[in-house]
């Protein structure tokens, strides 16, 4: 099986236990959603998958291979990668030169291939190739933050808080994008606080509350009795 697989995992910061037991499972070319409260333990979740944080009990496995405790490097190697919350790019760089320096492994004709197929999916980007990647606009660095993960050629990709603080314009034009990704076979886990964005795109969901699992299953259900989600968060 090819999905990404999250089994009772724990992750505890300092002695603290931030996720408790959380299971959880992600498609090729379906998007699950990770819903919670400000704390509920969504980005040290997206984190420990990504291998940024330690896991202290439980295993998470991609096409049946553990990637648990394995570094960043490993774990992209796999097939997953990360676009960690609050748009983060090499500000003094232009466009171009971040998305090369995060396909710097590539070889150079799959290089090429792999950067024109970004300009496509972000035109934005293409027409600021040259323009320092510090100096575009919030919307914009999220573009190229998510640039930056497909470099990767990703078979999943996780997403922490892709809306946070953008018009909801640009929202609507990244999960667009989301939207054709998942068509072509990608798996998206995306963490957002706007519960109707991700419930809009969403095939399965988790909520959080203090770092457990309160609801897990079909985002249909949420959509249908929004009385589950406002449970969760209370």
């Amino acid at each position: 099986m090819s999905s990404l697989n999250v089994s009772n995992i724990t992750v505890s910061i300092g002695g603290k236990a931030y996720v408790k037991n959380v299971s959880l499972s992600v498609e090729p070319g379906k998007v699950t959603a990770i819903l919670g409260a400000n704390g509920a333990g969504k980005s040290e979740l997206v984190l420990a998958i990504a291998g940024m944080l330690g896991v202290e009990s439980g295993e998470i496995t991609v096409a049946g291979k553990t990637i648990s405790n394995c570094s960043p490097e490993v774990v992209r190697a796999t097939g997953v990668a990360a676009v960690p919350e609050g748009h983060r790019v090499l500000a003094s760089l232009s466009v171009d030169d971040n998305l090369r320096a995060a396909g710097a492994l590539l070889r150079k004709s799959e290089l090429e291939d792999t950067v024109t197929e970004i300009y496509q999916l972000f035109p934005e980007l293409a027409e600021r190739k040259q323009q320092q990647a510090g100096t575009m606009s919030g919307g914009q660095q999220q573009m190229l933050a998510i640039g930056h993960a497909l470099m990767a050629k990703p078979k999943f990709l996780l997403i922490d808080e892709m809306s946070l603080g953008l018009a909801p314009l640009i929202v609507k034009r990244l999960v667009k994008t989301l939207e054709q990704l998942v068509a072509k076979g990608t798996g998206v886990l995306l963490v957002e606080q706007f519960t109707e964005v991700a419930l809009a795109i969403a095939d399965s969901v988790t909520v959080l509350r203090n770092g457990s699992a309160c609801y897990s299953g079909a985002a249909q259900q949420l959509r249908d009795d929004p009385s589950i989600l406002a449970n969760a968060y209370l």
